[in-house]
Formats: structure tokens, sequence, C-alpha cells
């Protein structure tokens, strides 16, 4: 792992947050960090805040980080054991992951999967399903489990 890179990276975070986003190290070898994602407004998740686990492999920035949600969240791109289903946060050809992307892209990326989520690339079909032919309900389980397992 690039270290110094990842500690650019925090610094540059800590200093200009993006929006709804704060992430911090857990070990003082920088390999595994925490993040803290806000819901987006008008949307389910409005409210919460979500824990997430981000572990840095050795190869980084030239391999992704792997990244899941503590905080169980009904979305179905996003299963029970908080994996996500995001192109981005896998090595090509199967995803798009770049160096250039860093930490701050990727939670960036995972954010807008919470505005918008992917129900034609799901990890949670019955969750896709619900999301595409009867919104209502998925829009208020979402906001059940939100509310349940969110709220700091």
């Amino acid at each position: 792992m690039q270290r110094q890179r990842l500690s650019r990276e925090l610094a540059k975070m800590e200093i200009s947050p993006p929006q709804g986003i704060c992430v911090f190290p857990k070990s003082e070898k920088f390999d595994i960090l925490e993040a803290k994602i806000t819901g987006p407004e008008e949307t389910p998740y409005q409210n919460g805040v979500f824990n997430l686990e981000i572990i840095v492999p050795e190869r980084y920035p030239f391999a992704p980080p792997s990244i899941k949600f503590v905080t169980k969240i009904y979305h179905p791109n996003i299963d029970d054991n908080g994996r996500i289903c995001l192109d981005l946060i896998k090595m090509p050809p199967a995803g798009n992951w770049k160096p250039t992307i860093g930490l701050e892209g990727l939670l960036i990326a995972i954010r807008m999967l919470l505005e918008t989520p992917n129900p034609d690339d799901p990890l949670m079909a019955d969750i896709a399903e619900e999301f595409k032919n009867y919104n209502k309900d998925f829009v208020r389980k979402a906001k059940m489990f939100t509310e349940k397992h969110a709220q700091q």
C-alpha cells in the first residue's frame, strides 16, 4: 500500500470533506478505515448515518479497497452482509477500478448509489424486483430499516 498516497487522500477529505461523507483510520497502519455516509435527502435513507468498513490492500491504489456496509440497509445493490455491487470496486475486466478513482471517488459513488439504486445489476434480486414493480413498498421498508439501524 502506498501509505503516502492514502495519507494525502485522507488529509484532503478532512480539509474538504465530500458532502455527507467522513472517513478516518481505524488502525495506525492505515489498512483499515471507517467511513460514515449520511443518507441523501429525499431518499428513504435520509436522516440515516451508515457505517462502512474499508480494507485497504497492500497493492492500493493499483488494487481497489474492499468496502462493505456495517450498518444494515435495505437496498437492491447491497446484500445482508454489507457487500456492495458497484463496478468501481472491482478490478477489470469485471469492473472499472482505476487508481485515479481513489477513496473519495468510491465513497461518492457509494453515496450516489443510495440516491439512485441500480435494480438492473442487483445483489438482492427480490429487493430489486420490489424497487421496480412495488416502489412504495420498497420505500416504506427502506425507511423502516434506516430508522431501525441507521439512527445515531
